[in-house]
Formats: structure tokens, sequence, C-alpha cells
């Protein structure tokens, strides 16, 4: 179970979904996005108010997540809502029956938490985390196991009373195909691009969200060598916005929509400028793939930021100014990309679907 659609969430259930398949070609694996499956009007209302809000006013998305005081307000609401959701649930459950409920979200998981408890369900439910740390709203004593990408995030649920029992470090699952090493040129050739330069990729999500039109128009003034790959994601108009304006880039800029090649993408970049979510950075480490973080989501891309610094694999760009600086100084100094590859390399973990797949199996 994932929500929303379009998501990193939905990404990591598809991953586990594949890799449960290919593992057990006999294993009936059903994925589905259980906020649009329980209420579909309120998935609308939830996306639509969780953008609007990152947009105009962050600040109180900061405020409102992984807040202790919200958290314990919000209970009651959320149990209600859980409950209203019984119904449906029931039917699903009943229907498929499944042994084994794995959620990459914090709604389903809650929803189903509950509807163990109010049902006294015996089936195992596994939270599986796809940001480097976890927030309050993970914390419910029916999830049986939590999958989490790191030992900072194991000591972090430990800290809000889940036993260490209950917590096992395998990763963020990302489609496995991001191990598989790819032939450069190749690509290179099938993108037309040219291969004696270097190649920086700028993402923002599958929603194609953050100041990508900035950025590139920021990277332009650079007074390097290098080309432009931007992934627009859904966002439709910011793909003709940056169409229209090619002629007037002073390098090669190459846009794309919403794509399933970022294997490829990442597989001939240099460096990549994005945001912090988990998936997008999950797969650059699997790829050793050098970030610059711009304008991370206040709440869990902040501390997916934090984690990522700490280990040395990006660095945080604090305005346009800023980023022009840091793409600089990054390209023209090879050792320090070379270290922050090695880096990637030592905290990816391209085989965590693989690995999350067989403990489900396992169950």
């Amino acid at each position: 179970m994932y929500a929303p659609a379009n998501s990193g969430h939905q990404k990591a259930a598809f991953a586990l979904d594949g890799a449960c398949r290919s593992l057990d070609r006999e294993a009936d694996v059903l994925t589905i996005d259980s906020l649009n499956y329980t209420n579909p009007i309120l998935e609308k209302v939830i996306i639509k108010t969780y953008l609007s809000m990152i947009k105009t006013t962050p600040e109180l998305w900061d405020y409102f997540y992984d807040n202790p005081e919200i958290v314990k307000k919000t209970e009651r609401f959320r149990s209600l809502i859980h409950r209203a959701n019984s119904a449906k649930l029931k039917t699903l459950i009943d229907s498929f029956r499944p042994n084994v409920i794995t959620c990459t979200q914090a709604f389903p998981c809650g929803v189903m938490a509950d509807y163990k408890k109010i049902n006294n369900l015996t089936t195992p439910l596994i939270g599986v985390l796809t940001d480097y740390l976890p927030h309050s709203y993970w914390i419910y004593e029916r999830i049986d196991k939590y999958i989490v990408p790191s030992e900072a995030a194991r000591i972090n649920l430990m800290n809000q009373g889940v036993d260490s029992d209950r917590i096992i470090s395998l990763g963020i699952p990302i489609d496995p195909k991001f191990a598989d090493e790819l032939n450069k040129t190749q690509i290179i050739t099938r993108l037309d691009l040219d291969p004696s330069k270097p190649i920086i990729l700028i993402m923002g999500g599958g929603q194609g969200i953050g100041p990508i039109k900035k950025v590139v128009s920021r990277l332009d003034e650079v007074d390097l060598s290098f080309q432009i790959l931007v992934v627009a994601g859904k966002n439709r108009s910011l793909r003709n916005q940056l169409k229209r304006k090619r002629s007037n880039f002073k390098r090669r800029v190459k846009v794309l929509g919403y794509v399933n090649n970022v294997d490829e993408l990442m597989e001939i970049s240099t460096l990549i400028v994005t945001k912090a979510g988990g998936l997008t950075t999950a797969e650059a480490l699997a790829k050793k793939l050098p970030m610059i973080i711009i304008n991370p989501i206040p709440g869990q891309e902040t501390k997916n930021t934090e984690f990522l610094l700490k280990m040395g694999v990006a660095i945080k760009a604090d305005d346009g100014a800023h980023l022009v600086r840091v793409t600089k100084k990054l390209l023209r100094d090879p050792s320090r990309l070379s270290q922050m590859r090695k880096s990637a390399k030592e905290n990816g973990r391209p085989k965590a679907a693989i690995r999350i797949a067989e403990f489900v199996l396992g169950l």
C-alpha cells in the first residue's frame, strides 16, 4: 500500500512489487493507492492542499510536520478517519486475504495499524520508510516491523519508543535496475548529447516541484563548458516554458517530461541538482552521483538533506548565487567529485528492494 500516485512512495511500492514477483513467480501481489481506494475525494483535497502549502506557505508545513503537539492534537481526528475507512478495507482484506501487508507511506500504515487493532487482525504489518529519518506519524503499536534506510533512522525510532527487535535496516526500496552498469556512450548518443562535455541533471521529483526554471537560468550563466538535462516530471507548464526558452540558452539544454529511464539519465550525469526526496536521492546514491540540494521542502526533505550532507554525498546550495559557486567549484575539482562518488557508493543500497522483498516473502 502506498499514497499518493506519482510519488516516491508509489515508486517504492512498485519496486517492492517487482522484486517480490522476480523472487517468487507464484507470489500473488496486490499494490494499491490506499488513499485513492478508501477515499478518492479526500485524496484530491490532501494533495491540492499539500502542493499549495509547500508552494505558498512552506513555513506552515514546517510547523505542522513532525510537531509532537500537532501529532497529539490530531490523534483523535486521525483515528476517526481510519475508522471511516474500515468498511472498504474490510472488503479488500476479506477478498485478497493477504499473508503480509507492507506500506511505503505513513498514512496507509496508520490506517492498517488501527484496523488491526479494531478487528484483531494478526496479519504482519510492515512499515517501509522512504526517507532517511522517520517522523512521529509512523509510530503505531500494531506495526510489526519497520524497514529503515539507516542506523540514524533506527536510533530515532528507538528514541520514540519502538523496540529494537521491530526495526530492520535494509535501505530505501528502489528499482533493482539502478544496480546495473549501463553503456554511457550509447545513452549519450541516443539523447543527442556531447560525450566530451559534463552533464548536469536537474530534477524536481515526479511533480516537477521547485525553482527549476531559476536553476536552469542560473546554471546557464556559469562560464564553464557543460550540458543541462532537465526532467520536468508531470509539470507540463514547466516543460513547455523551458522548451520555448531553449534558443535563448548559451548551452545545450535538453528538456524531458515524466520519464521511466532515470537510471540511464543518472548513469551519464556528472552531478545532479535536485530536491531531497527520499527516492530520488536513494537512486542517485545507487548510481554514485554527486548531489547539489536546492530548496528542500521543509520537514522530511530538510531532514534528508542533513543526512546526505553528513554522509558527504551532497552539498546544499542556499540560493542561485550559491548554486553557481558550488557548481563551478565541483566541476573544477575532479578529486572532490571523486570523493563524493566514493561516499555515495559506500552509502547506497541499490539492491534494497530485493533485500526487503526477501524479508517480506520470508514472513
